[in-house]
């Protein structure tokens, strides 16, 4: 029996309006469309999981106010677990404003963590034996860093396959790299992390080279319109986008890691996982919204049975 995924990560409520166009600094900009709904990139990310088939457990952190309630009620309708939620007075629930141009489906985002600023080690004891015993561990970088390195180094030392999205960016040490098994940024992503300006699939071949050399067991690059390119010491493979009408991508790399994990844990190897989750992420993008426009897992089959597998 396949062990659960355990995404630790947070929860946001994404405050959502298209407009013609974005706005440049100093600009408004009249929006013709405003949603509210819930994101944040570990639930986006465990959403997509459970929906793509996986057994999820979800730990994310939330204020007492009534953003947490749109949480709450969509864990519940989506039948996930919700006794890994915690819940502080120290910080309200996090919010995301997130703009997207309607031609382009282009976005620029906002994220305020609010109480997933705030894990510490009393909640990191809490989910100490849900993440020793689980199969594989994601998380991002959108909670407090010292809690994604602690909650990391407790997977390594179990044995739990560590997956790490690197968004948001920012600074992270060799030390807990060489800690992650598999590491999915996107092309800015790992332009930063790595020094490598990369505009080509070669270029993202460089910068996941400088990854293997710090000690990251295997490497996924999400390169936007270009695909996602998977890399290990033996091999590499990209995998090219199909031709679906794109509505909105603002979720489109937390469909692809939730599904990249959902089939990693069903047994599949990188490059499989990686080829699946690329339908989960194409399909997701064809909706609006991030966490409600996750694919479910007959939607994902019925894609593929049409279309094929990329790559």
């Amino acid at each position: 029996m396949a062990k659960p995924v355990v995404v630790f990560g947070s929860f946001v409520v994404d405050l959502m309006a298209r407009a013609d166009h974005l706005p440049v600094p100093g600009e408004t900009v009249k929006s013709d469309l405003f949603k509210m709904g819930p994101g944040g990139k570990g639930f986006n990310q465990a959403v997509a999981a459970k929906r793509a088939g996986a057994e999820v457990e979800m730990v994310t952190k939330l204020g007492k106010d009534s953003f947490a309630n749109v949480c709450l009620e969509m864990m519940e309708g989506e039948g996930m677990d919700r006794s890994h939620v915690f819940v502080t007075d120290k910080a309200s629930t996090g919010a995301a404003l997130i703009m997207v141009d309607e031609h382009t489906s282009q976005n620029q985002i906002l994220v305020t963590l609010g109480a997933c600023s705030t894990f510490d080690d009393a909640d990191i004891a809490q989910v100490t034996p849900l993440i020793e015993g689980a199969g594989i561990l994601l998380t991002q970088l959108e909670t407090n860093v010292d809690a994604v390195e602690k909650v990391i180094d407790i997977a390594h030392r179990s044995g739990t396959t560590v997956v790490l999205n690197t968004a948001p960016v920012q600074p992270i040490t060799d030390e807990m790299l060489r800690q992650v098994d598999v590491i999915t940024p996107n092309e800015v992503e790992a332009s930063i992390l790595t020094g490598v300006e990369i505009k080509t699939p070669d270029d993202a071949l460089k910068a996941a080279q400088v990854f293997l050399d710090k000690g990251v067991g295997q490497v996924v690059i999400t390169l936007g319109k270009q695909g996602v390119l998977a890399v290990t010491p033996q091999r590499h493979q990209l995998f090219g986008n199909y031709d679906v009408p794109v509505l909105d991508t603002t979720g489109a790399g937390d469909a692809f890691n939730g599904g990249f994990v959902a089939a990693l844990a069903e047994g599949k190897d990188l490059f499989a996982a990686c080829a699946f989750g690329n339908a989960v992420s194409n399909l997701a993008v064809t909706k609006m919204g991030t966490s409600v426009a996750m694919p479910h897992r007959a939607e994902v089959d019925a894609f593929i049975a049409a279309n094929g597998l990329m790559g």
